[in-house]
C-alpha cells in the first residue's frame, strides 16, 4: 500500500508540543543524571503483539527533534503488517536523545499502529463485498490528521475532515430546523458547487422524504439489517448510502451484504486498543 507521508510542517508543532510536555520545564532528569553525554546507544522498535504499523513518521520526527544525530532505519513501513517479535525499525545515535524521545515516540506509534490494527480488521471482515469501511469525527482533540492518516493506513478511508468540508444533516438539524424541507432546502442554498450535501435518517419513510431533494448522499443510521436492504433498493443508486451505528468487526460483514456503498465506524478511532510496540537495547 502506498501512501502520502504527513507533511512535517503539520507534524512538527504537534510533536514538538508532546515533547514539551513530556519535559517540562527541567528536561530529562533521570536520562541526564545516569547517561553521560558522550554515550552512544544502538536500539530497535519492536512489535510485541501483531498488527499493523503506522506512525512512523511523527515517532521518527519526535527523536530527530531531541537531537538530528539519531539515524533511523525502517524495516516495516507504515501500511505494513507486522508480527510478534519483528523488528519495526533501528534507532541508532545519541543515547540521551533515544532516551528522552522514547515515550513520545511510542505514543504516537502504538496508538496509530492501534487505529490502523483496528480499521484492518474491520476491512478484513467486508472483504468481497463493495462497501468502504469509513471514520468518523470522533477523533481525539489535536490528533484528528494523524489519527485518519492510520485509518487510511489500516485500509480504511476518511470521512469529512471537519465541519468545513461537507454538509451533514443530521437529526439535531432537521429538528431544529422545523423539519427535512426547510433544512435542505437551506443547504442547497448556502452550498457551493462542489460541497457535498450528505442527510442522516432513522427510518424508511425518512428516507423517501429526503429523496426527493437530490442528496449526494444518505447516512442510514442504526437501521436493522432488512431496513438497510430496503433502503439500498430505495435509493436505487441515486444517493451514496452509509451504513452506521455500533458496527464492530463482528457485525460489519452482515452490514456489507446490504449493498451498502460506506460503513461508517467511530470505534476505529476511540475505541482501539494501542499496539504494543517497545523500544529495546541491542547495543552501543
Amino acid at each position: 500500500m502506498r501512501l502520502s507521508p504527513l507533511p512535517t510542517v503539520m507534524l512538527e508543532p504537534l510533536v514538538r508540543a508532546s515533547l514539551l510536555e513530556d519535559l517540562g520545564r527541567g528536561g530529562d532528569l533521570t536520562t541526564d543524571a545516569i547517561v553521560p553525554k558522550e554515550y552512544q546507544a544502538g536500539t530497535v522498535l519492536v512489535a510485541r503483539q501483531s498488527g499493523v504499523v503506522a506512525g512512523l513518521d511523527p515517532a521518527m520526527l519526535a527523536f530527530h527533534l531531541i537531537d538530528p544525530d539519531v539515524e533511523i532505519s525502517v524495516e516495516r513501513a507504515d501500511g505494513c503488517n507486522v508480527g510478534d517479535g519483528e523488528i519495526i525499525a533501528s534507532v541508532v545515535g545519541p543515547a540521551r536523545a533515544i532516551l528522552t524521545a522514547e515515550r513520545t515516540a511510542l505514543n504516537f506509534l502504538c496508538h496509530l499502529s492501534g487505529i490502523a490494527t483496528a480499521t484492518a480488521s474491520i476491512v478484513a471482515a467486508v472483504r468481497g463485498y463493495g462497501a468502504k469501511i469509513v471514520c468518523t469525527r470522533k477523533t481525539t482533540p489535536g490528533l484528528r490528521a494523524v489519527e485518519k492518516y492510520a485509518v487510511r493506513a489500516g485500509g480504511g478511508s476518511n470521512h469529512r475532515f471537519g465541519l468545513d468540508d461537507a454538509i451533514l444533516i443530521k437529526d439535531n438539524h432537521i429538528a431544529i430546523a422545523g423539519g427535512v424541507r426547510p433544512a435542505l432546502e437551506r443547504a442547497r442554498r448556502a452550498a457551493g458547487h462542489l460541497v457535498k450535501i450528505e442527510v442522516e435518517v432513522d427510518t424508511l419513510a425518512q428516507l423517501e422524504e429526503v429523496l426527493g431533494f437530490a442528496p449526494d448522499a444518505v447516512l442510514l443510521d442504526n437501521m436493522s439489517l432488512a431496513d438497510l436492504r430496503r433502503a439500498v433498493a430505495i435509493v436505487g443508486g441515486r444517493a451514496i448510502t452509509e451504513a452506521s451505528g455500533g458496527i464492530t468487526s463482528h457485525t460489519a460483514r452482515a452490514v456489507a451484504a446490504t449493498g451498502v456503498d460506506l460503513i461508517s465506524v467511530g470505534r476505529l478511532i476511540h475505541s482501539a486498543p494501542i499496539l504494543d510496540i517497545g523500544l529495546d537495547h541491542r547495543g552501543s
